[in-house]
């Protein structure tokens, strides 16, 4: 284990795995632990900006989710690389002592020392106040021997990010029109191929209606900025943001 996670010592295997798969997440062969977790949802905000219907996030953010809202560490997943490293009881919970039994290569012994990010009272009566020491404005935040996880860790409160679970107003004038309906999700076809390519926008129907979720605007694995051999868009967005071109995508001004 480094300063945030167990050295699994491959990249695909901290979400999806060939073989026990999660069964309680919509998406394919999904390695990770999927709490069940209450969030506060944009709508709570009281703006009179927002006029349409707000859902609980679905499957398109929970998994995003999984990793980004602190409640679940990066590494919490179900099957890890090699024979006997499963538990099915890693699919809704997060076990400390599995996650604990990893070894980062031959001959090296577990690190240990799991926990979450989050400040619930639950955690903060096991591991003291987290962010304490993984934020950059920590009171005992160390650079040199702490790992820092502002930028990573939104929390269960989503009143200050983009909305997601919320239906998109197709036919609002405020709103870019014309979406191609394919099956269970709608998305902008900019090159006019009748499929949802990685650098499209699109809205996922979980049985609501078309939302915008978090992999809407993020693909989490990454979108080249220029074709093949480019750089990926900054924070995975299926559309670089430069001169508002992500905002513009739906947002007609």
């Amino acid at each position: 284990m480094d300063l945030s996670r167990n050295d699994y010592a491959e990249v695909c295997v901290y979400c999806h795995t060939p073989h026990g798969a999660n069964t309680r997440t919509q998406a394919p062969l999904w390695n990770r632990t999927q709490r069940d977790t209450a969030y506060t949802t944009y709508d709570q905000l009281g703006t009179s900006s927002l006029t349409q219907t707000v859902t609980a996030p679905g499957s398109n953010s929970l998994t995003c989710l999984s990793c980004h809202d602190g409640r679940t560490a990066v590494d919490s997943i179900i099957n890890m690389p090699g024979s006997g490293h499963y538990d099915s009881g890693q699919q809704s919970g997060q076990s400390n002592g599995f996650l604990d039994s990893w070894a980062d290569g031959p001959g090296a012994s577990p690190f240990g020392g799991h926990g979450t990010l989050d400040n619930s009272p639950a955690a903060l009566a096991q591991f003291g106040a987290c962010q304490s020491c993984h934020s950059i404005n920590g009171d005992q935040h160390d650079p040199s021997t702490m790992a820092a996880f502002d930028v990573f860790y939104i929390a269960t409160d989503l009143r200050n990010d983009h909305p997601v679970g919320v239906r998109f107003p197709a036919d609002n004038p405020d709103f870019r029109g014309g979406a191609t309906e394919l099956g269970a999700v709608s998305f902008f076809d900019t090159d006019a191929d009748g499929r949802p390519d990685a650098g499209e926008i699109r809205m996922y129907d979980t049985g609501d209606g078309y939302e915008v979720e978090c992999a809407s605007c993020h693909d989490p694995h990454g979108v080249p900025s220029s074709g093949p051999g480019s750089t990926f868009n900054p924070t995975f967005l299926r559309v670089a943001n430069s001169g508002s071109a992500l905002c513009l995508s739906c947002h007609m001004k």
